[in-house]
């Protein structure tokens, strides 16, 4: 249960970065609120996450998630620019997240 939590709460740590965004410095009301809501959520599911997952993972699966969907979305949604070093570099950061949950094996 924890970790499907944590991806939850990885998803919306996405959610809440590109609200903040959104949000023009917090000069738009519904994107800071949104924003708002959205990291007490994603907070909240990490604190549940971290009742029984070791920190060091956990913290690395919640960030690797929330930067890959982000970096993602503002590449296809928003205009970013795409580039090899871009996606090698997402690559890596999901790959640096499954190595770290498959040597955390039993930990808790």
């Amino acid at each position: 249960m924890a970790w499907a939590v944590l991806v939850v709460s990885g998803m919306l740590e996405a959610g809440w970065a590109l609200s903040l965004k959104a949000s023009d410095g917090f000069s738009r009301l519904w994107p800071s609120v949104t924003f708002v809501v959205l990291l007490a959520a994603s907070m909240g599911g990490l604190a549940f996450a971290l009742r029984t997952l070791p920190v060091g993972t956990a913290y690395a699966v919640w960030v690797g998630i929330g930067a890959t969907l982000t970096a993602v979305i503002g590449m296809i949604w928003m205009g970013e620019t795409v580039s090899v070093l871009k996606l090698m570099s997402i690559v890596l950061i999901v790959a640096g997240v499954v190595g770290l949950n498959l040597a955390s094996g039993g930990d808790r």
